[in-house]
């Protein structure tokens, strides 16, 4: 029997402290459960589906604000797989990672930088449990620079895991 379950998440839509968390590490610390954060509607509906078959419990935390967007969403019934990252953009100076809702802004970014010379890679883990690091990894090998960038405090945040893992990395040194 599938173990999945839905949760909103993020600030920005007018709701008090108590209903703006973003719990992504709190859950990413519970042992055999797979977190899925998606950044497009595509990614919602692909991750969901893959959730739902999924053997394990799976939590999709949602960003409130991405309620609001849309985006193409093919009508089949595809998979996206979990523990996946995706390269959203691909750049030569810098690597950004960003999960949910700042998934769209690090491409904004992207974009702005573009037109002041800087050419950036944007990488979205998707899957913060199991994390697909290779990506990751491979990329800040290659541009020589990291920007971590999430919407939950740095404190014992999701990015500070990445930025351990990145650091003890050994093929980057």
């Amino acid at each position: 029997v599938p173990m999945v379950l839905r949760a909103p998440l993020g600030t920005g839509t007018g709701a008090a402290a108590q209903h703006s968390q973003s719990l992504e590490a709190w859950f990413a610390h519970v042992p055999g459960l797979k977190v899925v954060m998606p950044a497009t509607a595509e990614d919602a509906k692909g991750l969901l589906l893959a959730a739902i078959d999924d053997p394990n419990p799976v939590i999709v935390l949602e960003h409130k604000l991405l309620y609001r967007t849309s985006g193409p969403v093919s009508e089949e019934a595809f998979r996206t797989p979990l523990g996946v990252s995706a390269v959203r953009r691909e750049g030569a100076d810098l690597t950004i990672v960003a999960t949910g809702v700042m998934v769209s802004r690090a491409l904004e970014a992207a974009e702005t930088l573009t037109h002041q010379g800087i050419d950036v890679t944007v990488i979205d883990p998707r899957t913060l449990t199991p994390l697909d690091m290779n990506p990751i990894l491979d990329d800040v090998s290659r541009t020589g620079r990291a920007l971590l960038v999430q919407e939950a405090p740095g404190h014992v945040g999701f990015t500070a895991e990445l930025a351990a893992r990145i650091a003890e990395s050994p093929t980057l040194y």
